[in-house]
């Protein structure tokens, strides 16, 4: 008779209920009212935080962890942030602070940035991930190997 192994491991593929917090308690992301997050650990599916939380986790446990931004997002990276002049944005683009516009990289790929402030000539925009620089709170749930 084969014995059941009890723990995660790199390469398995898991099933997980998470919910993540930013530091102050607000919620940004859960799966509480949908469906488990799947993945494999080692492929670098998720946040490599949350990877290294739910490695050599237990069936049915829980547990929650503090993720610095090196494990999330990253740091926040002022070169990032960029004024460039209004003539440059995607025709039909109504720049407005607070707003995530999407751009075209010389290459053809997309790229998302929120806009900070906007001048009569100019925009200025950050290229970095919304959660940059923020730590991230996760409790997450080992449902089980999918």
């Amino acid at each position: 008779m084969a014995r059941t192994r009890k723990k995660t491991r790199t390469g398995d593929t898991v099933k997980v209920n998470y919910t993540c917090r930013l530091s102050n308690g607000t919620v940004i992301d859960s799966s509480a009212e949908g469906d488990p997050l799947v993945f494999t650990l080692g492929k670098g599916e998720v946040l490599k935080g949350l990877e290294e939380l739910i490695n050599g986790m237990k069936i049915g446990e829980i547990k929650t962890v503090t993720v610095p931004p090196e494990k999330a997002y990253g740091a926040y990276n002022y070169a990032w942030v960029i004024e460039i002049g209004l003539d440059r944005l995607p025709e039909n683009c109504n720049p407005e602070p607070g707003v995530q516009i999407e751009l075209t990289r010389e290459n053809g790929q997309p790229m998302v940035a929120m806009v900070k402030r906007v001048s009569q000539s100019s925009a200025t925009l950050d290229f970095n991930h919304p959660l940059a620089g923020k730590e991230l709170v996760f409790e997450v749930s080992l449902l089980g190997f999918a």
